[in-house]
């Protein structure tokens, strides 16, 4: 079983910044973030940690204070980048360091966090085309999920 103690300080940074970095990237692929958003990445953590045992190195991750990535990005297109390659980071350094089943936990989780994102948006309204999820949101919640080698991006 994999727990915070198996990584350094860096690494454990990296394995906290990747969920909020997959949430940030669909807050700004549809005209920037709202306050509602936000609560959705925190509430996607509070699920979580009631779900606690099924993963140490999951309830270790969600047990803190989600990170945030402060490093500004000269443009859209370098934070999308950013953000994406701290998701993709993040995988691989699972992929060396944890079983194969916390690896799928914490994509899991990584996919859980960007669709709620998703989904938060649109609560209790309808956009033009009467979907929740927009198409913006749709591509970044596809990015995230290649990024984090998930087939489907779901």
């Amino acid at each position: 079983m994999t727990s915070k103690a198996d990584f350094s300080e860096d690494e454990w940074k990296l394995l906290r910044e990747a969920p909020t970095s997959a949430g940030m990237l669909v807050i700004e692929s549809d005209r920037g973030g709202s306050i509602r958003e936000s609560f959705s990445m925190a509430k996607a953590y509070t699920d979580a940690r009631r779900e606690h045992g099924a993963s140490q190195l999951l309830d270790d991750i969600v047990s803190e204070k989600p990170e945030v990535d402060r490093t500004r990005a000269g443009s859209k297109e370098e934070l999308r980048s950013n953000l994406l390659q701290h998701v993709r980071d993040s995988v691989t350094l699972l992929g060396e360091k944890a079983t194969p089943e916390e690896l799928d936990e914490y994509r899991r989780f990584l996919m859980t966090v960007a669709n709620r994102v998703a989904d938060a948006r649109r609560e209790g309204f309808m956009g033009m085309s009467g979907e929740r999820v927009s198409d913006a949101e749709r591509e970044a919640i596809a990015k995230v999920g290649e990024a984090a080698g998930v087939a489907d991006g779901s």
